[in-house]
């Protein structure tokens, strides 16, 4: 079946609870909807979450990116022929988000014509996911206050802890009271969106030692290559690299450099064609991975839902699956409930968005 129009809809929603972090702040959801159509009337559907401050994609620009340069060139293509549409878009530089939405929205229209859940095509391992939740700059008793209602509604016993503050001692007392308050109920990991140096890092992790941390994630910038290595070289847990592998030539070189020791997937800026790619070159060196979120809607969270849950390896950890919950509204017809802890995968052809028409009518801004 051959694509026949592909669309790229901009649409806003505030958040109810903006998120901070040490590389910007979103008080708005101001994503891309990403449609394929296929020949029968079949639509795939993804979404694309801009984020300027790490990737350099402005809504603006992944609209005119996905209709301007990568349509004219997958259209008339084989909604299967997935890699003459990923050598296409590969001619252009840059642009992780548009891609990974476009290669998203195809796998979603595959697995409508074949009639089966994508999860299942990928691998199919399990239907359900343990879900982590990131918690943004904010004083140590609002911070706890958060994760405990986390814990209480949804059950979420993982937490990310937005870090990268001057000074660090303020996250360090951030994460010390989580743990003094929830002791050994809660899992911890940190992320520092390149906001410290390498040696306020070390200091930060040092003071943070006794804590139990899973791990740290982009503590200081990519381009700082030998404190990176240094910093790895003397941590005791794992360090994840996020946003400086935006692509899989990006992982081969952090981790060649020594860079990091494991590697965060999203699906929002690999689609799931090249998380496929980071995944399996990960497990061939015995690399850790996590699934990661992009500050994602209900759209780009089954995505990362889907593909997470279609693979043991990225199944093992908690999955961040739940920043859609401080956005006040959304686009599926049947919002995501996470119960228990865990997300599951809906039993539904293709990725099992269905998008409430109402809503998109209401929230997008090219009306």
């Amino acid at each position: 079946m051959k694509i026949t129009k592909v669309e790229a809809i901009p649409f806003a929603i505030p958040y109810s609870h903006p998120l901070k972090f040490a590389s910007g702040a979103v008080h708005m959801a101001e994503h891309i909807l990403v449609r394929v159509h296929g020949e029968d009337g079949m639509v795939g559907v993804a979404e694309a979450p801009p984020r300027p401050f790490t990737y350099g994609e402005t809504q603006a620009g992944i609209k005119a990116v996905v209709e301007q340069i990568f349509a004219p060139q997958v259209i008339g293509l084989d909604v299967f022929e997935r890699e003459k549409v990923l050598s296409r878009m590969n001619r252009t530089v840059g642009n992780p988000c548009a891609k990974g939405a476009l290669d998203v929205a195809i796998w979603d229209l595959m697995g409508k014509v074949l009639g089966q859940p994508v999860t299942r095509l990928l691998g199919g391992y399990t239907d359900r996911l343990r879900v982590s939740h990131m918690i943004g700059f904010d004083d140590p008793a609002k911070m706890v206050d958060v994760a405990q209602e986390f814990l209480d509604r949804y059950g979420i016993s993982t937490f990310k802890v937005k870090v990268g503050r001057q000074p660090f001692m303020l996250d360090v007392e951030v994460c010390r009271a989580l743990r003094q308050h929830f002791g050994d109920k809660v899992d911890l990991y940190i992320d520092g969106n390149r906001g410290w140096t390498a040696t306020d890092a070390a200091r930060a992790l040092r003071a943070m030692e006794d804590l139990d941390l899973l791990f740290a994630e982009e503590l200081n910038p990519a381009d700082d290559v030998m404190g990176r290595r240094w910093l790895v070289r003397q941590a005791k847990i794992p360090m994840f690299a996020d946003e400086s592998v935006s692509r899989p030539a990006e992982v081969v070189r952090e981790l060649l450099n020594g860079g990091a020791t494991a590697i965060s997937i999203k699906t929002a800026r690999t689609g799931f064609s090249m998380s496929q790619r980071v995944l399996f070159l990960s497990e061939s060196i015995g690399v850790e991975n996590y699934i990661g979120n992009q500050i994602d809607g209900q759209v780009g969270t089954i995505a990362s839902l889907v593909f997470g849950a279609a693979y043991q390896a990225t199944s093992s950890r908690a999955a961040e699956l739940s920043n859609f919950l401080d956005m006040s509204d959304d686009l599926l017809a049947d919002p995501l409930v996470i119960s228990g802890g865990e997300l599951k995968v809906r039993d539904l052809p293709g990725t099992g968005v269905v998008v409430d028409e109402e809503k998109l009518s209401h929230f997008r801004l090219d009306k």
